[in-house]
């Protein structure tokens, strides 16, 4: 064979870190950025890549982080808000907890500083922000079924991504952990401390867009029917329901009332 690249060939990047932020205040980004360098993320293993919402909004979260990924060439991809400080855990402290986190559980794909699973009265913060200097709720690192958006570290290997039918600032972070989880992977929240400026606003915006990700999910995780060339299948969260469906005689039945009756 001379035609083409065979895969095993084709060199990784030497970018570690991509680190990316959307922009809607040039200060803030600049002191984020210099904290970023004291805290070890210098040199040519890093870049930086932002949308410059500043004047008006270009770029929406889910449409910023389509592109960030599109263009991201590091290892990591680290998306970040503009108002965090890294002024308190560094990169050797960051590398140190995905050393472990690649001995714990190979699956990993995100990591954050803050999140949830299923119990609903808790949640796992590692640090500072207007509700508390140097908080720690939880033992870490933690599983999570989510993560906050200050900070949010992807393996770019795993090749994820967020809803092309979500919009807005709001619950990204949580439609990546979903995906990621679907897809086979896990996230967890992990002990990496830094300020956050903001602790977080709840107004209309974020109440418009817990609607609409509620109303995507539905529609996404409902029970279905699939026919593939060679085989059907019906895809439920039911154990019941899903083992009495795919039985190979209760299969046979419905494919031949669908013939009768002309299809669902």
């Amino acid at each position: 064979m001379n035609r083409g690249i065979e895969i095993d060939s084709i060199q990784e990047s030497q970018i570690c870190y991509s680190i990316c932020t959307l922009v809607s205040n040039q200060s803030e980004y600049s002191e984020m950025l210099a904290s970023f360098e004291r805290a070890g993320f210098s040199g040519d293993d890093c870049e930086y890549i932002y949308v410059n919402n500043v004047r008006r909004n270009q770029y929406d979260a889910y449409q910023a982080i389509r592109q960030f990924l599109n263009h991201a060439r590091g290892k990591y991809v680290i998306f970040c808000h503009q108002d965090i400080l890294l002024n308190c855990d560094n990169r050797t402290v960051l590398e140190d907890r995905i050393r472990a986190m690649d001995v714990q559980d190979e699956r990993w794909a995100v990591l954050g500083n803050a999140g949830g699973y299923r119990n609903l009265a808790k949640r796992y913060v590692r640090i500072t922000d207007p509700h508390g200097e140097n908080q720690s709720i939880g033992s870490f690192p933690v599983l999570v079924s989510s993560v906050d958006e200050n900070f949010i570290l992807l393996k770019r290997s795993a090749n994820l991504g967020v809803s092309c039918d979500l919009s807005g600032f709001h619950f990204y972070g949580t439609d990546l952990c979903l995906l990621a989880q679907i897809r086979g992977y896990r996230c967890y929240v992990i002990d990496f401390h830094l300020t956050h400026k903001s602790g977080g606003k709840r107004d209309q915006m974020f109440d418009d867009s817990r609607k609409q990700f509620i109303a995507k999910y539905q529609r996404a995780l409902k029970a279905r029917w699939v026919r593939t060339v060679c085989a059907g299948l019906y895809l439920s969260s039911g154990r019941f329901m899903t083992k009495f469906f795919n039985q190979p005689y209760v299969m046979r039945k419905l494919k031949r009332l669908c013939r009768i009756v002309g299809g669902w």
